[in-house]
């Protein structure tokens, strides 16, 4: 039955908040955070027992592609497929969509990141498989993460409407997508138990994802007819290069999914979380009675909610510290609280306002 699925990686993020490791020629993607396999690594790993290394495509930045082709030689050359810069998911997932209809035009896509942490790997393989056969249907399908907390970083689904169940996994109508709720919302939510969180992952046809987008989003329409009318000639680079930096930014979740009216979401307990800053890796760790997590050559005495992550030369000693984030790098060493970690992004736009770019 997965001989038209496709999974479609994104790893063309820089992961900024994740400074100072996360770095412009060496993003999260690349990060070995959680043992000795990178986050990319860790995202193809779940997806080849389910698919063959032919039916996984990568979306990445043309500078990234021979850093991920060697933490995974299987995974074919043409599968890299080359976004020039960024302009949100939604042409990211779109310029996948059109490679994938253009080889195969019964193709499903499952699209994944390269950022996130799935601990019930199993169960992800099944739903994957579970939501193809949802998507044949018609349906956008999106992945909807049992909440375990009133989280405010994360947006929301509520399901509506019961569409049916396969091989153990509910399916509903989305009823509403909701962005980041303050505390007291995200509370609500939780109590109410029929929110999910947003996953950011999506499955469905090739062909109806392009549909929604011509009805949606014309303009990305428009680029993604001409660069299939250029696929596979000579024309297609220079095409591509002179059409992308028109397009504007959007979000596939605001551009298409709170728009489309076939959308169903299939609520899930992955174990999941989405890497994207220091403090979601210390919490997707094991932390020690007093809530610290101490990685790499860290001695540690009376700390508490405390995250070190120690990748330079040196040992890190901390002492009676509290609610604090330390990255040991070789080169520049972070030191902010927990809740002030978001503002990793400041110094980004410092050291590029005074030039220092071999920092980023």
């Amino acid at each position: 039955m997965t001989e038209s699925l496709y999974a479609v990686i994104m790893a063309g993020g820089g992961g900024t908040r994740l400074w100072p490791l996360s770095r412009r020629e060496h993003p999260k993607q690349m990060l070995k955070l959680f043992g000795e396999r990178t986050m990319f690594q860790l995202s193809v790993d779940r997806l080849l027992p389910l698919l063959p290394p032919a039916h996984i495509c990568v979306v990445t930045a043309a500078e990234q592609v021979d850093p991920l082709a060697a933490q995974y030689p299987d995974l074919p050359r043409a599968n890299f497929i080359i976004e020039p810069m960024g302009r949100g998911t939604a042409s990211c997932i779109g310029l996948a969509a059109m490679v994938l209809h253009q080889r195969d035009p019964n193709a499903v896509m499952a699209v994944v990141t390269a950022d996130h942490l799935i601990r019930r790997v199993d169960t992800f393989r099944a739903v994957l498989q579970a939501a193809q056969q949802v998507a044949e249907q018609g349906y956008l399908v999106t992945l909807g993460i049992t909440p375990t907390f009133a989280a405010t970083g994360y947006g929301y689904i509520r399901r509506g409407t019961w569409l049916g169940q396969i091989d153990s996994f509910d399916y509903y109508q989305v009823e509403r997508f909701t962005e980041k709720p303050d505390a007291a919302k995200a509370a609500a939510f939780l109590e109410e138990g029929v929110y999910s969180w947003n996953s950011g992952m999506f499955i469905w046809r090739a062909d109806r994802i392009l549909e929604e987008i011509r009805r949606w989003m014309p303009d990305l329409s428009a680029t993604l007819d001409a660069l299939a009318a250029a696929w596979d000639t000579p024309a297609y680079a220079a095409t591509l290069a002179h059409l992308w930096p028109a397009l504007r930014k959007e979000t596939i979740d605001y551009g298409i999914m709170e728009k489309a009216a076939q959308v169903a979401v299939i609520p899930v307990d992955l174990e999941w979380s989405d890497i994207g800053a220091w403090p979601a890796v210390k919490e997707a760790h094991p932390h020690d009675a007093a809530g610290n997590v101490l990685l790499g050559d860290v001695l540690g005495i009376d700390n508490t909610n405390t995250l070190i992550f120690a990748q330079g030369e040196r040992l890190v000693a901390a002492i009676g510290v509290q609610d604090l984030i330390v990255v040991d790098t070789p080169d520049a060493v972070l030191i902010t609280r927990r809740d002030q970690a978001e503002r990793v992004k400041e110094v980004i736009e410092s050291l590029q306002a005074a030039g220092r770019h071999n920092y980023l």
